[in-house]
């Protein structure tokens, strides 16, 4: 129940003690602070890191072929493991789990892309048709490469805004248009833009890859190779990445033991990993700032012990009054908690404006976006505060309440 009385009591002790209040309020309010920063810089860390997995699937498996570092049945160490056509088809074939795939054919240096007397360098992709989901290309206009463009080796491009701005002055349309590639004319049939506008992947044009096979010499030979594993676990993805290793050093005769043969990317792995050690930071970060906080709580703790030395025969005359033990217990208790409360209301405040001026204010790092503290994260403090101005009244309010009226009134 809500006793004025009481509260006045209360503001009139810190009144009376305004410095020793505001030193001790502030190593709660520090500590809060602190937490609220940490955490805040340990999600913009996190939220950073995150970003560099966004730009494709994190439940892929990127492959290239290398070169041999072993002697395998008789033949030399040095050779080059040329990945194909007929590896992409088996990944297809003996995988079910496998959800997206796609293989890519490098045309080595930047390629030359012209419209009439319009031209740039730009990079060229030689990829089916999953590669859009693969790598998050949004369709802004028309479409992407299709399966019967695979088939058929249509000779059709998919490009990209900035390739469009560039080729395609004062808003020209691109859809239907004929381009050139490297000197070979290709019809726009869409427009895209990368999810996370990545310079490297707005600059690229999409063609089919059996087309780019045939037009420019590439046999069957492909340069890399992905897909994605679907709600696959990471044990499960690691399973068929050490199978498909198998099968490639069976279908190009390497030594399954030869890391330098083929080169795999597990990007469920590392992100799985990535995330372990987010989550260890968060527990680091959680220890370092409640440590913070309980060196507050001991300060408001020894404060309320010496405010309950210092009112011993006060509290002796309200015992000797009848005031209960209840009654002496709260009055410490409100007093603890308004102080910590209070302090660590204001460091919550400062916290979230600080990672909110960083965040509108920072220029865009790769590694560190948008430091935040969540609506958990407010709810946690706020539950500390409580637990925190608890503690720091209970010892000496217990104290208070064991005083004899007898042995308070002969204090001096």
């Amino acid at each position: 129940m809500f006793d004025i009385d009481i509260w006045q009591e209360i503001f009139s002790t810190i009144q009376k003690n305004k410095l020793r209040t505001f030193l001790t309020g502030f190593s709660v309010a520090w500590g809060i602070f602190m937490l609220i920063v940490l955490l805040g810089s340990g999600k913009g860390l996190q939220n950073g890191v995150e970003h560099q997995f966004s730009s494709s699937a994190t439940n892929s498996i990127w492959v290239w072929g290398g070169q041999t570092s072993k002697p395998y049945k008789g033949m030399q160490p040095g050779r080059e493991v040329q990945l194909n056509n007929d590896d992409y088809a088996d990944v297809k074939r003996k995988y079910k789990a496998v959800d997206k795939i796609s293989s890519r054919y490098t045309i080595w240096g930047n390629g030359q892309i012209s419209y009439k007397t319009e031209f740039g360098v730009f990079d060229i992709r030689n990829v089916h048709p999953d590669y859009k989901d693969i790598e998050f290309a949004i369709i802004t206009e028309g479409r992407f490469i299709n399966e019967t463009d695979i088939k058929q080796m249509r000779k059709i491009a998919v490009i990209s805004e900035v390739i469009k701005a560039a080729l395609f002055k004062n808003g020209a349309k691109a859809l239907n248009e004929y381009i050139k590639v490297n000197g070979i004319p290709f019809q726009v049939v869409g427009v895209f833009h990368d999810k996370e506008n990545r310079d490297r992947n707005n600059r690229a044009v999409y063609l089919p890859i059996t087309t780019c096979q045939k037009v420019f010499v590439g046999g069957n030979r492909i340069h890399s190779l992905v897909f994605t594993t679907g709600t696959a676990s990471v044990e499960e993805t690691k399973k068929i990445q050490e199978n498909f290793k198998k099968d490639l050093a069976k279908a190009h005769n390497f030594d399954i033991n030869d890391d330098r043969a083929v080169f795999m990317w597990n990007a469920s792995e590392n992100y799985a990993q990535t995330q372990s050690v987010f989550t260890g930071i968060r527990i680091f970060i959680w220890i370092v700032g409640i440590g913070t906080i309980i060196a507050g709580i001991v300060g408001v703790s020894n404060i309320m012990m010496i405010v309950v030395k210092e009112r011993t025969k006060e509290i002796g005359i309200r015992k000797a009054l009848g005031a209960t033990p209840f009654s002496i217990i709260s009055l410490v208790i409100q007093e603890s908690l308004l102080i910590t409360g209070f302090a660590g209301y204001i460091g919550l405040v400062l916290g979230v404006g600080l990672l909110e001026l960083v965040n509108k204010y920072m220029p865009a790092i790769d590694f560190f976006r948008q430091p935040e503290a969540n609506f958990n994260v407010a709810i946690g403090a706020t539950f500390i505060l409580i637990l925190a101005g608890a503690i720091a009244g209970f010892v000496p309010a217990r104290k208070a309440a064991a005083i004899k009226p007898i042995e308070a009134l002969r204090d001096e």
